[in-house]
């Protein structure tokens, strides 16, 4: 099961920042804009966009007009590549009853429920790319 906390949080919203400004020549962008235009500490979406870099979808460079870009267009990242980068795949239904409740004999009344939000949570990171966040081109008038 996907828990989506504070590091996944910021590392979509640190990523949405970078589709936003996503196009062939845009210049790379510093971890302190991110930080900032996404109310982040810098530490933290420095140590985000780093981590991001190592995983393949961002891509960092250093000195004078460095920083990040996505490493790929918006359209071809998923946000299940990045949530599940900060935040720990559990196989085990956590049963809202409680620890060992599910299992023991007949589900409780939301173990089907509970599976479904399961379900259609891990389909909607799977199917949702950071193509929501790309600013579409503007249509000649």
């Amino acid at each position: 099961m996907f828990r989506y906390g504070k590091q996944a949080r910021h590392a979509v919203a640190a990523m949405s920042y970078l589709a936003e400004k996503h196009a062939p020549n845009a210049p790379a962008v510093s971890s302190a804009e991110v930080g900032r235009e996404r109310l982040i500490s810098l530490a933290l979406a420095a140590k985000l966009l780093s981590q991001m870099a190592t995983a393949g979808l961002t891509v960092g460079t250093t000195g004078p007009g460095g920083g990040y870009r996505l490493a790929r267009p918006p359209h071809k990242i998923r946000l299940s590549e990045i949530v599940g980068l900060f935040e720990r795949q559990v196989e085990e239904f956590p049963c809202p009853i409680g620890k060992g409740s599910c299992g023991t004999g007949d589900p409780c009344p939301l173990h089907n429920d509970f599976i479904r939000l399961e379900k259609n949570s891990r389909l909607f990171l799977e199917e949702t790319t950071l193509a929501v966040f790309a600013k579409k081109p503007k249509k000649p008038r």
